[in-house]
């Protein structure tokens, strides 16, 4: 190489480093801001349709659209912005990956409307004569369906200054890389664009298709370079120290800097226990206990209540169903089986019978399948509409199980469990409960594999517990209920 052409490549590479050639470039959003925007926009399409909903409803009846007529209705801006988010969530409505696209945007805004005026006309049936408007809620259902859908179509989190994905690298080349990359791909490829890896390109030249750009000592010329905004640290465990001081230039720099896991758990809503490593403290609920926090005792107080309204709702048609039980399968109706719960304390569940009498005779313990021969049809039937699980409600009621929370498992389950997948005993640290966020966002699991991704789910529930979540998951409970997606 010739004098000149060194020089001219220090120059080029001392220009990395220059702040004035830096481009202008649009801002790239975290996944959290775009949601943000996302809700934003709708909390105003709602609002802006409970006003046009009050003011149709004040000329239909001839009543002067003034602040006298709005202040009794007031609460409608409250009651619907709520309900409205409720649903929303309960149906993925601000998963990144369905609001970039726009049928299934779409869709969803129907199924959650539908819903709404579903919800309202329940609601309307039992409340007494005149106390609520009576077309109110169409009128709401029309306005906020567009408006809804303008939001999303001009939201700013979607398209215009704010719509440019986040440009990342990924730090590192092992497991956890390649799930990332994976995950990203999959789920929130419109929220990220993924630059390259940063790793040893002697050992292999990509990741899951990701070619690897440089090693350590390239990384901040590559953030300058490519305009990165954020660094995907793969490695849980420790960063070698030109690893760890590369990061940290990037950092200062104004690099945001993101670990795997946490990553992970914002795109998914589980947490990646395999990848870990000894980081047990991230698995272990955000906030910890306080006797000033409200939530225990109204969750206990919502376990209370449905079970009890459950309950007397079962009994009313427990004589049918145990006479159709034993008339396609003679033998018990109800059959009990014990279960590890709180603090791996071992209790009895009660269920209605699903299968043939003494099915696991030949087999011992062992998980229900895919058209397990083992069930009988009416259990079937039940299993897929969960009514099995019914007398549970019990169990609910005497503390033993929470409504919501994660679902419990046998102890000869568990114990295989424990040994196999990491963290696994966490999950014991709650109540289990009669559904739970592994259920409604996962299908039936028949394999240690299916426990792994179900634990995935049970420990994110475990971090984020709210009432809030717990009525999604009620929701979203209904739903598989009426699908008959059991099994």
């Amino acid at each position: 190489m010739s004098a000149k052409d060194t020089t001219a490549q220090k120059k080029s590479s001392s220009m990395l480093y220059s702040p004035t050639i830096r481009k202008v470039r649009r801002l790239q959003l975290r996944i959290s801001e775009r949601r943000l925007l996302l809700m934003i926009g709708d909390a105003l399409a709602v609002i802006f349709a409970v006003l046009i909903a009050l003011g149709i409803w004040a000329f239909v009846a001839d009543y002067a659209f003034d602040l006298q007529f709005l202040t009794p209705q007031f609460a409608w801006f409250f009651v619907l912005t709520g309900l409205w988010f409720l649903l929303a969530g309960a149906n993925d409505y601000y998963e990144l990956s369905i609001a970039a696209d726009k049928w299934q945007s779409f869709q969803r805004l129907f199924l959650v409307t539908m819903q709404m005026i579903v919800v309202y006309i329940i609601v309307f049936f039992f409340s007494g004569r005149d106390s609520l408007p009576r077309l109110f809620i169409v009128y709401y259902g029309v306005a906020s369906f567009i408006l809804l859908l303008l939001s999303r179509l001009l939201n700013p989190a979607l398209i215009g200054w704010a719509s440019s994905a986040r440009r990342a690298l990924v730090v590192g080349t092992d497991w956890a890389a390649e799930t990332i990359i994976t995950t990203i791909n999959q789920y929130a490829k419109s929220s990220y664009t993924l630059v390259g890896v940063i790793g040893d390109a002697s050992q292999k030249d990509n990741v899951n298709g990701l070619p690897i750009v440089g090693d350590a000592h390239d990384l901040l010329n590559i953030v300058i370079r490519e305009e990165i905004s954020e660094i995907i640290v793969t490695n849980t465990h420790e960063l070698a120290g030109d690893v760890f001081q590369s990061v940290m230039d990037a950092y200062e720099h104004g690099v945001v800097i993101t670990p795997m896991p946490l990553l992970y758990e914002r795109i998914t809503d589980r947490v990646p226990v395999e990848h870990l490593g000894t980081h047990w403290t991230v698995v272990l609920p955000i906030s910890g206990t306080s006797v000033f926090n409200p939530y225990p005792f109204l969750k206990r107080l919502m376990d209370i209540t449905i079970s009890l309204i459950g309950l007397i709702i079962f009994l009313v048609f427990l004589p049918f169903i145990a006479m159709v039980i034993y008339m396609t399968s003679p033998g018990s109706i109800f059959y009990r089986q014990e279960r590890v719960g709180l603090n791996g304390q071992r209790f009895s569940i009660i269920k209605l019978r699903t299968m043939i009498p003494d099915a696991e005779k030949d087999t011992g313990a062992k998980f229900a399948e895919k058209n397990d021969p083992r069930v009988t049809p009416v259990g079937r039937f039940m299993r897929k509409t969960r009514l099995d699980e019914l007398p549970q409600l019990i169990n609910v009621l005497k503390g033993d199980m929470s409504m919501i929370g994660p679902r419990p498992e046998r102890p000869e389950h568990v114990v295989r469990l424990e040994q196999k997948i990491p963290f696994y005993r966490t999950r014991h640290t709650i109540r289990p409960g009669l559904t739970g966020w592994a259920q409604v966002r996962y299908r039936y699991g028949a394999t240690d594999e299916d426990a792994l991704v179900k634990l995935q789910y049970d420990l994110y529930y475990i971090r984020h517990q709210s009432i809030l979540l717990d009525m999604s998951i009620l929701i979203r409970t209904v739903g598989k209920v009426l699908k008959m997606s059991g099994q």
